[in-house]
């Protein structure tokens, strides 16, 4: 029994036009400065956000995957100083004839500001608009790359910023590099009727289970990673091997690319020591009563507590559930 995602995973949402062009058009990013906005993110993946709705009372940034996709909040921009982009800053596209740049928070950009405004991606993700999800996604995975490429891979030379921050230039050599991203396969496992295979990483809360992943080797094709994954995690071995979906991970850089599979759920399960504390097939009934629980839900009622609504595995759990 075949599925399809019922909407784009919440960090694939984007509203801008990265515009590959402006990223060596200097006389076009000296002209478009003062109007830009900047996506100011700090060095723990958090940029301020403003609430449309205000929360009710109680209300905490980590409870935020209980709201709407798409509704709620939005990114807490702010205005250009000086004459041009600073070499550090990258590009992550237009808007409107609004260009957006994404920084790192130095003292001058955060003065005055509200700490509990603050909120990394991972809380917030899903309730952003299409606008914010898409730039502080980009924001995210561009500067992380950054802070992690400071010098060559080849002859370890300091490395520049270049292409508004869309490359490294090599100060020995000219040798040029670019935003690293690292592909991870993520599968749902199903029985091809109403059984879900579920797992859970030893470091994870108690009672918190999603679908299973893994990161793509050297030389390997996605869907074989597919098969070795599965089978190393927790024994089963997988058919019909179809493809889902994408979105960005960027903890710190990766790619997570979705599939679907079938496994035989009378074959007993082995889940691989130290990665995966406990594994089990979980009905339909019970997905479905867990996703109306709620993201990190302590109610008695729920039977386990589902990934939250950043994540594509929330996406895949909620397309197979609605069957």
């Amino acid at each position: 029994m075949s599925f399809d995602l019922l909407a784009e995973p919440v960090l694939s949402r984007s509203a801008v036009d990265r515009d590959e062009p402006l990223r060596t058009d200097t006389a076009r990013q000296v002209a478009g400065w003062p109007t830009a906005q900047l996506v100011v993110v700090d060095a723990d993946g958090r940029t301020p956000v403003v609430w449309d709705t205000e929360p009710d009372a109680g209300f905490r940034v980590g409870d935020a995957g209980s709201w709407d996709v798409g509704g709620g909040a939005r990114l807490k921009t702010r205005a250009t100083t000086g004459d041009a982009p600073p070499p550090e800053a990258v590009l992550l596209g237009e808007r409107d004839g609004v260009a957006y740049w994404g920084v790192r928070g130095r003292p001058d950009l955060v003065a005055g500001d509200d700490p509990s405004e603050w909120a990394d991606l991972r809380m917030t993700g899903a309730v952003l608009d299409a606008l914010g999800a898409g730039l502080f996604t980009t924001a995210v995975a561009a500067l992380n790359w950054h802070d992690a490429a400071g010098f060559c891979s080849r002859d370890g030379s300091p490395m520049h910023p270049a292409n508004a921050g869309w490359h490294r230039h090599c100060e020995a050599a000219g040798h040029e590099e670019y935003p690293r991203t690292d592909p991870a396969v993520i599968c749902l496992v199903h029985d091809g009727a109403d059984q879900v295979l579920l797992a859970r990483q030893p470091i994870w809360p108690e009672g918190r289970y999603s679908v299973l992943a893994g990161f793509v080797e050297a030389g390997e094709s996605l869907e074989a990673c597919v098969e070795r994954e599965i089978h190393e995690e927790v024994g089963a071995t997988v058919t019909d091997i179809r493809y889902l979906g994408s979105q960005s991970w960027p903890f710190p850089r990766s790619l997570m690319v979705g599939f679907q599979a079938v496994a035989d759920p009378s074959v007993p399960l082995v889940p691989a020591d130290g990665e995966i504390a406990e594994a089990f097939w979980a009905t339909r009934a019970d997905v479905r009563k867990a996703l109306a629980a709620g993201d990190w839900s302590a109610r008695t009622d729920a039977p386990f507590l589902m990934p939250g609504k950043v994540s594509i595995a929330r996406s895949m759990l909620e397309a197979w559930a609605a069957l």
